[in-house]
């Protein structure tokens, strides 16, 4: 059984995940705020942390990236379109925002591409779903009929795209071709607020009406 643990941190509240089977390591999905929080959760939880998957590299999602990696020498993923935005406030739009602490992480170790990924125990499909940024990705683990799209999806609303590289057709693409296309009964876990699934969206999203 997979295990999904949600963590809203820093001052916007980003969700993020610590994802583990009941036994063995655990994945953690976009640190935005918080290193020391994610770090003694892990610890509490006695597990092995084997890497760190970003849906995205916006600066509320990475805000935590080099405490965490350096404090479990661990890998950091982040898909190849936004390989230089781990340390470049002006792509991870942390300098557009007086008053909070400019993000300057070190450079991903591996880059992602759509297709199927295995960490550890972990087998899981990487989608590539554009729109909100042009690297965003979203997490599948269709034999958990899991979900986790960051920013591109939320319960009924969608991810913003008046950021550079957003395109609200392409983040509507994304989210019919690759999010709505799973079975109704999928969790979906976005990168802000509750949950929600395929069939919530399809039927109550005012966004997608339509489409």
């Amino acid at each position: 059984m997979l295990n999904v643990r949600t963590y809203p941190l820093g001052p916007i509240q980003t969700n993020c995940y610590i994802i583990h089977y009941n036994e063995g390591g655990c994945l953690v999905i976009d640190p935005g705020e918080e290193g020391n929080r994610i770090i003694a959760e892990i610890e509490k939880m006695k597990r092995k942390p084997l890497a760190i998957l970003l849906t995205h590299a916006h600066f509320d999602h990475i805000g935590a990236v080099d405490q965490v990696r350096n404090h479990f020498s661990i890998p950091v993923y982040v898909h190849k379109k936004e390989k230089d935005w781990l340390g470049n406030p002006d792509l991870n739009g942390s300098s557009k925002y007086p008053g909070l602490p400019l993000v300057q992480n070190g450079s991903a170790d591996k880059f992602l591409s759509e297709g199927q990924l295995t960490i550890g125990p972990f087998d899981f499909e990487v989608r590539h779903t554009p729109g909100h940024s042009p690297g965003s990705v979203s997490f599948i683990f269709t034999d958990a009929q899991v979900a986790i799209v960051g920013d591109t999806l939320f319960r009924q609303s969608i991810g913003r795209t008046d950021l550079p590289g957003g395109n609200t057709n392409t983040l509507l693409n994304s989210i019919h071709n690759k999010i709505l296309s799973l079975d109704d009964e999928f969790i979906v876990y976005p990168g802000h607020g509750p949950s929600t699934t395929p069939g919530e969206e399809k039927d109550h999203n005012p966004f997608l009406n339509g489409f």
